[in-house]
């Protein structure tokens, strides 16, 4: 069988357990070659190779002149969406050894950087082609002494892990609230929320940072479990350090508006803190109530929903009040718990990323 050399690009992908947007996929020499370090996919490969051998000049899907230019990949749990860049085909020995060259030392600094993440604590738990894997994913950056890696305000938009050097968390007034070094993560908390960045993060002295895109983030969340639990634990610490005082004003009742405080935040301090109580959030005309006792969901009624599938709805609420009132009556605080709050958590923030 003869196989035509070409290069194709991922466009789309949703919650596909290995490839990301902007990845390419080429075909050369009959053999398929996949983004450095990335496991191969049985049926991606079946999917490339009927394209390959068709019968088809790759230019006209370019061209327009054949109907169907873009390809997709769905038969595991997730998908993605491909089309043709271009022809690749090496005319001369040299280029193909350029070619071949090119890649082994792009394998080789990855394999550098997936050896260097091997020393940060919270990448412990990964496999070796695990970590080759998210080596892939992540940018690194230097920072010279004063730089502002993130300022309030900010949209989120990236993961940032500490690879070496030193940084501050500032307020408003240029004080210095916390210290971060090698290891230490920031930037979780808004691409979790969506919320903006509340502080300014600045380089204490020369630093290197590897970051990670919003995108690449969620892909790490479904991909890795073990990270999934690390940076929902750290948001639940955070968020219960940096409210400490708003967690405190629950125990005797505390009111506001969910577009200072969104209902995620609102839960995970409840929760945190193990508050015994009723949440109830008011946009417009509907209502919603949710029962805490000693921290855990008991029951969540929002419109004509209850239970879990009720306190999904909630989470993705960004407007209207909230009222928070201490204590349960005895027939309330015997309510078995909903499920496990993390574990829901998590599924309701996959949700609203979902439709989002």
């Amino acid at each position: 069988m003869q196989f035509r050399n070409g290069v194709f690009v991922i466009t789309e992908e949703r919650h596909c357990p290995l490839y990301n947007v902007g990845e390419e996929l080429q075909v050369d020499g009959g053999v398929l070659r996949l983004p450095a370090a990335k496991a191969t996919c049985l049926t991606l490969t079946r999917d490339l190779i009927a394209l390959a051998s068709e019968d088809i000049v790759f230019e006209l899907y370019l061209q327009g002149s054949r109907q169907k230019t873009k390809f997709e990949c769905g038969g595991c749990t997730g998908i993605i969406r491909f089309e043709f860049k271009k022809e690749k085909d090496f005319s001369t020995i040299q280029m193909r050894l350029l070619a071949a060259a090119e890649r082994r030392e792009k394998l080789k600094s990855v394999s550098r950087f997936a050896g260097l993440l091997r020393t940060i604590d919270i990448f412990q738990p990964l496999s070796d082609d695990d970590l080759l894997d998210l080596a892939t994913l992540l940018k690194l950056d230097d920072y010279n002494w004063g730089f502002p890696i993130l300022q309030k305000g900010d949209p989120a938009s990236n993961l940032f892990i500490i690879i070496d050097g030193r940084v501050e968390v500032m307020d408003d007034d240029g004080v210095t609230l916390a210290e971060m070094e090698r290891g230490d993560v920031f930037g979780e908390m808004s691409l979790l929320s969506g919320d903006r960045v509340t502080t300014t993060i600045m380089a204490m002295e020369p630093c290197q940072i590897a970051s990670l895109s919003q995108k690449n983030f969620r892909h790490v969340l479904n991909r890795f479990p073990a990270l999934q639990v690390f940076f929902y634990k750290l948001l639940v610490s955070r968020i219960t350090t940096i409210n400490f005082q708003r967690a405190e004003e629950l125990a005797s009742g505390m009111v506001g508006q969910l577009a200072d405080i969104p209902p995620l935040e609102l839960c995970q301090m409840i929760n945190s803190n193990q508050k015994t109580g009723r949440l109830k959030l008011e946009v417009g005309q509907e209502k919603a109530i949710l029962l805490f006792n000693e921290g855990e969901l008991v029951s969540a009624t929002y419109n004509s929903k209850e239970g879990q599938e009720a306190f999904y709805d909630c989470l993705a609420i960004n407007e209207g009040r909230f009222k928070f009132v201490h204590g349960l009556s005895q027939r309330e605080m015997e309510l078995d718990i909903l499920g496990g709050f993390m574990g829901m958590l998590m599924e309701g923030m996959k949700r609203i990323d979902d439709n989002g």
